[in-house]
């Protein structure tokens, strides 16, 4: 599966979970023990802002977020929107992130992983059980081992949850970005 397909496939998993997000939860606990649903959503409001900007301009800065009171489901499904037509019209081949230039491909395919990761996190908090389809967390898991390092263990990700070898697809990934299938949502 290519860059663009991973990225396609995880917005759209993940605006299925979002679907799923009940008035009135944005308070609830996630698999992210350091946020709750609504900062969840906020950050993958700003994953997206970012993939958006690298997209359209070539370049990921620093600019505020949707402002409070804003409904941040509401936020990310328009903001998907955005990203996947500005994938569509035609992104430039490398991105400047930090000054360093970076292939795009490889930010549509880690922004892959971060959609679909967080949809899960997103349908678990909201008490669903919503399985990234096998066919998207197999071809998301190579990403993953590539660029979750042993330094992003405890900061941006959990220690590996063991899985036997023959788990599927999302078990595997979910289990070796820290997640479990054990929280209760």
């Amino acid at each position: 599966m290519n860059p663009g397909e991973l990225l396609e496939r995880s917005l759209a998993y993940a605006l299925g979970s979002v679907a799923g997000v009940p008035p009135g939860s944005l308070g609830r606990g996630t698999p992210c023990a350091a946020w709750n649903l609504g900062e969840l959503l906020g950050h993958l409001d700003d994953s997206l802002d970012a993939l958006h900007e690298g997209l359209t301009g070539g370049r990921i800065g620093l600019f505020p977020g949707p402002g409070p009171g804003a409904d941040p489901a509401c936020v990310f499904r328009r903001r998907a929107g955005a990203v996947l037509g500005a994938w569509a019209a035609g992104p430039p081949d490398r991105v400047l992130v930090a000054e360093r230039p970076l292939d795009v491909g490889v930010l549509a395919a880690v922004g892959a992983v971060e959609i679909a990761v967080h949809g899960w996190d997103v349908a678990r908090a909201c008490g669903r059980s919503w399985p990234i389809p096998p066919a998207l967390a197999a071809g998301l898991l190579p990403v993953a081992w590539q660029v979750v390092a042993d330094a992003d263990r405890g900061v941006r990700f959990g220690a590996p949850v063991d899985v036997p070898p023959w788990a599927r697809p999302d078990d595997r990934l979910l289990g070796f970005l820290g997640r479990g299938d054990s929280f209760p949502g």
